[in-house]
């Protein structure tokens, strides 16, 4: 009898942690990464341009799928136009002006690509390389935790003073609408403005919650891939592969969603900063907060963190991975069901974060899969985390932890042009059964 009991503990410990594993890191029915992203995107040739975009566009205004566009200089959408962008079109940013498109707080970008025929935003250059150009900005009308509205005038390129007026953000709608990106990708952006600034691939500031945020692949960004600065955006199917910088980077009071989502790191892309897959932040410098606002809050499901590595353990020891997540005091962070594959650590607190109940209770991780990293959970600057391992280690946030390879832990993680970073479903994971 108590064999058969026992039998049976198992086989519902296995259909249930494997019921559990259909539900961490990326998830769908069938690989949602297939068709509309491009893993080798540098030696992707598409054609020449034949018309060009330069200046303001103050009316509304289609591009279309037969046409090529070569986007020259820093390229605003103001005076409250649309900018429509058909499916299947392309538009090559310049090198040597570094050329950006910004949609200015009022004005909507409507980017509605195909799983079959995404819009794509890439270099001009035939060798493309990250930087190549500058990037896409999203200004909005949603809060941030500043004083006052916000400027990103600082990352464009000889940007002209009397633009700087279209580079403005914020206000008080947090359900701003800015438009449509869907079956979006955007290649080779992140123009370097400094030696610790650089422009990124989707820089989204003061934008609002309606704005719709699903299948945006950012690839081979200088910079960060997606940036937010404040707003409330909602990513969904966000993809960020082989970024220098950070992949998402969250910051000045955002109230983020992020989504079934998916950062792949290469050990061997990195710019000037320290870069992670996540960057949960509240402020650089405290003191432009106005702390009558809320402060960054991110709440995140179904997530895939992982380095693309042959050998994950040389890579570490040679100082060429970093954590995946940061967190920086005064910020929230709620994540659940998704898989950190390949760090050193997993996460790092910013070193000014007590740690005590009221901050333990700000920064939540659940139904975690922490896989081949080099430590799971510290304080910046401090090796002692056994108060940490002690909390997150709680039986309560059913937390998972083991060391296998990519091979093993996702579908089809090798396939150069239609990887598949879902879990295994019928991975086998060690499970302590206490018998008498």
């Amino acid at each position: 009898m108590k064999n058969s009991i026992y039998t049976l503990c198992i086989i519902c410990v296995c259909i249930s942690v494997g019921y559990a594993q259909q539900e961490k890191g990326i998830i769908g029915a069938s690989n949602w990464l297939n068709y509309w992203t491009e893993f080798n995107a540098s030696t992707h040739d598409y054609g020449e341009p034949n018309k060009i975009l330069s200046g303001y566009i103050t009316e509304d205004t289609k591009l279309n799928k037969r046409d090529i566009y070569l986007l020259v200089g820093n390229v605003f959408v103001k005076d409250s136009a649309t900018l429509t962008i058909e499916a299947g079109t392309v538009i090559v940013g310049d090198y040597e002006t570094k050329a950006s498109l910004t949609i200015s707080k009022g004005s909507k970008i409507i980017a509605d690509g195909y799983e079959t025929d995404p819009i794509v935003f890439t270099s001009e250059k035939i060798s493309k390389r990250p930087g190549d150009w500058g990037g896409l900005v999203i200004l909005g009308d949603a809060p941030s935790n500043r004083f006052g509205n916000g400027s990103v005038a600082q990352y464009y390129k000889d940007l002209d003073p009397s633009a700087y007026v279209n580079a403005s953000f914020g206000g008080n709608n947090i359900e701003d609408n800015s438009g449509i990106l869907k079956y979006v990708r955007i290649e080779f952006a992140g123009n370097r403005l400094s030696n610790n600034t650089y422009m990124n691939g989707l820089f989204l500031a003061g934008v609002g919650s309606q704005t719709v945020l699903d299948h945006v692949m950012v690839s081979h960004s200088a910079g960060d891939s997606f940036k937010a600065w404040g707003g409330a955006p909602h990513y969904k199917r966000a993809v960020s592969y082989k970024a220098s910088g950070n992949d998402f980077k969250l910051t000045f009071g955002a109230q983020v969603n992020l989504e079934n989502s998916i950062a792949i790191r290469s050990p061997y892309a990195s710019n000037s900063e320290v870069a992670r897959c996540l960057q949960v932040k509240s402020y650089d410098d405290i003191q432009g907060v106005d702390f009558s606002k809320k402060n960054t809050f991110v709440t995140a499901v179904n997530l895939t963190f992982v380095t693309e590595s042959k050998d994950i353990n040389s890579d570490i020891d040679k100082g060429l991975v970093n954590e995946a997540i940061y967190v920086g005091e005064n910020a929230s962070l709620d994540i659940s069901k998704s898989v950190i594959s390949g760090f050193n650590p997993a996460v790092i607190f910013q070193n000014s974060i007590k740690i005590n109940q009221e901050n333990l209770d700000k920064i939540k991780f659940s139904e975690m899969y922490f896989n081949n990293c080099k430590g799971n959970i510290f304080v910046e600057n401090n090796n002692n985390n056994e108060d940490l391992e002690n909390w997150y280690g709680n039986s309560a946030f059913f937390n998972v932890y083991s060391k296998g390879d990519d091979t093993e832990t996702f579908i089809d993680s090798n396939n150069p042009k239609k990887p598949d970073y879902r879990l295994r479903i019928n991975k086998i994971m060690a499970t302590n059964i206490v018998t008498d």
